[in-house]
Formats: C-alpha cells, sequence, structure tokens
C-alpha cells in the first residue's frame, strides 16, 4: 500500500476523482507495493485502481493508452524506502570515505529497483526467491549485477554474508527467465584475480547471450581505511596482465559467440600504460557508465561532432581564454580532445589541469571524486581565463555540491573564475569550450562521469 502525494492537473486519475492522500491498494486486483508493481500492472488500455480514503476503500476505471501515465505521484520515485544493503565487501568504498561529507554518501544501497530504474549494480544477497519469480514474471531487462567471484566461498569471504555463495543461483534463474545480465568484476589483488578471475569468466561465459557484457573494474582504494580489510593496490606491471587475461579471454569468446563479453577498465590500461582499444572494440559499449570505452568514446564523439563545427554559433576572430580542471586519469584525454577543438578554433586558448586528489588519496584519479577544496586549493593562483570549467560528475546529481559540501559559487568565489559544467556529452563539451549554446542533442559521455 502506497500513498498518492499529488496529483498532476488535467490528468486521467484527476478526471477519474482521485485525491492526493487516497492510499493506492491495487491495480487490476494486483497488489501495489513499489515502483515495479506500479510501472508493470499500469501498462494496460483499461485499468482499476482500488484505493482506501479514510475508512472507506473506492473503484476507479481509467481508460488510456497502454504505456501513458495517468498522473499519480508519490512520496519517493520507488514508491517505498531503498533497500539498504546487507553486505560487508572487503572493498566497500563507501566504507573508506572520511567524516564530515554530504550524508547521502553513506548510506549504502543494493536495491534491485534502483538497478532497473538507474542502472545501479546489485548483489542479490538481499533478495528473495519470490523477488526472482517478480523479475522474470514481469519481464524485466537489463539487470546489472556485482558478481565479483563465481566461487561461493570466495564470495562469502568478499561480501562478508552467509548468503552470497548461494544467491549466485539467482542469475542462472534470471538468465533462464529471460532477463538480459550485464555483470562486474571488482577485482581486489591477490583476491579474486589470476584463477580465480578465469574461473569466474569461464563460468559467466556459459551463460551468454544471458549475460551481455561483464567489465572488470580494480577496486577503488582510498587513504582512509583505518582498520579495514587489507588491500593493496596493482602495479602498471600487473595491471598490463590482467588487460592481457581480459583481452585474451575476451578475444576467445568474440570468435566463439561473435561477442567480446568480456572488458577491462579504462583505469586498467591507463594506469599500465597501455593504449585503449577503438570504438569497434566495445560493440555497443554496454559498460560505458563502469568506466569500459568512456574515453574511446568520447574522443569519437569529439571527431564526429567536429564535423559539424560550421553548425556552432560561435565567432572564430573572437580570443577566447578557458581552464578545465579534472581527474589525472582523464587529464590527457581531455587535452587532446582540447587539441582537437584548437585545430578548428584558432583563436582559442584552454589549459587543462589535472587535479590530484589529496582527499581521498593518490589512488583514486577520476574526476567524480574530486572535492571542491582540492580543486580550489590546487588551482589557486592558476592562470584560469575567462572561465573555469568542470566535468559534472564533480557535483552531485542536482548540479549544486561537491562532495566535500561546497558549492560552485563557493569555488567561484575562492578563485575569482565563474564556474560551470562542462556537460556531459560532445557537443555540450565542445559548446561549453568554444563559449558558444549548445548546437543539438548529441551521444557520448564525458570521461570523468563515474
Amino acid at each position: 500500500m502506497v500513498t498518492i502525494k499529488s496529483i498532476d492537473r488535467h490528468s486521467r486519475a484527476e478526471r477519474a476523482g482521485l485525491l492526493p492522500g487516497d492510499i493506492l491498494l491495487s491495480i487490476n486486483g494486483h497488489e501495489i507495493n513499489d515502483v515495479l508493481d506500479y510501472g508493470f500492472y499500469l501498462t494496460e488500455h483499461r485499468v482499476t485502481l482500488a484505493v482506501r480514503r479514510g475508512a472507506d476503500e473506492l473503484s476507479f476505471n481509467i481508460k488510456k493508452d497502454t504505456y501513458d501515465d495517468i498522473g499519480l505521484n508519490f512520496e519517493t520515485p520507488l514508491m517505498d524506502s531503498k533497500h539498504r544493503c546487507e553486505n560487508g565487501c572487503i572493498f566497500c568504498f563507501i566504507d573508506q570515505n572520511p567524516p564530515g561529507m554530504r550524508e547521502q554518501i553513506y548510506f549504502k544501497d543494493d536495491d534491485s529497483r534502483l538497478s532497473f530504474i538507474h542502472g545501479n549494480y546489485i548483489t542479490l544477497t538481499n533478495m528473495t526467491q519470490r523477488d526472482i519469480e517478480r523479475i522474470t514474471e514481469m519481464h524485466i531487462s537489463p539487470i546489472n549485477v556485482s558478481v565479483h567471484t563465481t566461487d561461493p566461498d570466495l564470495r562469502v569471504k568478499m561480501m562478508k554474508n552467509k548468503r552470497a555463495g548461494d544467491v549466485l543461483s539467482y542469475i542462472n534463474e534470471l538468465v533462464r527467465g529471460g532477463c538480459e545480465i550485464h555483470c562486474q568484476i571488482v577485482l581486489c589483488r591477490g583476491i579474486n584475480d589470476g584463477d580465480a578471475l578465469r574461473k569466474t569468466m569461464t563460468d559467466l561465459s556459459y551463460l551468454y547471450p544471458g549475460v551481455t557484457s561483464v567489465s572488470v573494474v580494480p577496486a577503488g582504494l582510498t587513504a582512509h581505511r583505518e582498520g579495514l580489510y587489507p588491500l593493496s593496490p596493482y602495479t602498471p606491471e600487473e595491471c598490463a596482465g590482467i588487460v592481457r587475461l581480459v583481452d585474451d579471454f575476451g578475444s576467445m569468446c568474440a570468435e566463439k559467440y561473435g561477442c567480446r563479453i568480456f572488458y577491462a577498465a579504462d583505469e586498467l590500461y591507463i594506469k599500465a600504460g597501455l593504449p585503449l582499444p577503438g570504438a569497434d572494440y566495445y560493440g555497443d559499449y554496454d559498460q560505458l557508465e563502469n568506466g569500459v570505452g568512456l574515453i574511446t568514446s568520447f574522443l569519437d564523439d569529439i571527431d564526429a561532432e567536429l564535423e559539424f563545427i560550421d553548425t556552432y554559433d560561435f565567432d572564430p576572430e573572437k580570443h577566447r581564454s578557458v581552464s578545465i580542471a579534472t581527474g589525472e586519469a582523464a587529464a590527457p584525454f581531455i587535452t587532446e580532445a582540447v587539441e582537437k577543438i584548437r585545430r578548428l578554433c584558432y583563436n582559442l586558448n584552454c589549459r587543462v589541469y589535472a587535479v590530484k586528489n589529496e582527499f581521498f588519496g593518490g589512488e583514486v584519479t577520476v574526476a567524480g571524486l574530486l572535492t571542491g577544496v582540492d580543486v580550489a586549493s590546487q588551482l589557486s593562483g592558476k592562470a584560469l581565463g575567462e572561465e573555469l570549467l568542470i566535468p559534472p560528475s564533480m557535483l552531485r546529481a542536482e548540479g549544486d555540491l561537491f562532495l566535500c559540501g561546497h558549492t560552485p559559487e563557493w569555488l567561484s568565489e575562492q578563485l575569482g573564475v565563474p564556474v560551470r559544467t562542462a556537460g556531459k556529452t560532445a557537443s555540450e563539451f565542445i559548446s561549453a569550450v568554444i563559449g558558444c549554446g549548445d548546437p543539438g542533442a548529441s551521444h557520448g559521455s564525458c570521461p570523468g562521469t563515474d
């Protein structure tokens, strides 16, 4: 049962007579507990909503197109509270957060519904058999699963949850139910790499085409690991070895299935000093949000957009000076993108600054985990030009706060220049750099969004 918070004006729900405060009980006889139930059972041409209003139980009939919304709004997007993670993973990044950050940073979610809505990765440990049956009944897909290892005992050890090994069987059930699954393997040095990684990739490859893609990413280690499981970062040589292992296994899968399935994260290539693969390597970029192919995709999109540079509303004769702050990992590639732009916009002066993550420690090199404090301290006194551009990933989804709790306005005051985000797409990035409006929609993500 969920309470209706508000109703859109002139919507079908308002015309039918539903009111804010009504408690939604069922749709077409199916009990409604959360957003999955609501979205699934609402997809009918005719729906009958049972609600409780005070002591009365009322029924409302609504006719609509199959996938049309009816205008109901609830307290939260999920229609109830988030499901908290029940694991104690030895590599958990949240456990490595120091005190004093935004409150939301410390919440550990492991909610299957967020996997379907936002692409979050789930571990399956807080799901029941009924949850799995509901997913297959509703034909919900794709599903993102954090696997890490297919060795049940090792998975229990890594996740410190006695159910972690048993629930691996859920992956097989979801595949049999017709679900498409994207997996991730977070590697911990000396724990689930080497032979353990070979076994995991072998086991998951047997589930193709149900398991469509698998990313292999190194565990993120901050400088705040006091009292936590002892983990150490991979050396460049070890990163190169992991890349070779994953690449070789992916090549075997490509020959056998016509799909690589397995991909190493950009971070591993960068730390190993290896060139990134070309666009054809990544297929449909299924693991883009996991940092797999993100840089290749971005640079390719920059090239594609620059073919239409004459459609951008800017004056090529106007001198412009601007700067960009980003993480150490992305800085060389952002510089490459800027150089591509400067070849066509010859009066552009754009400096790219690689900001070291003093807050989390030097092993953390992505832009999305930089704080406003680090940016302010390291760019103070630098030549920044007319404005400073930052990746949107430095800010929370609302675009108003850094991890440290400071605002872009605060950073602007500290540095004495306007601060704004450079945008996520290639066209937005180019527009921000050359100082004009976005000429239209484009695809492709900017490095540093993870």
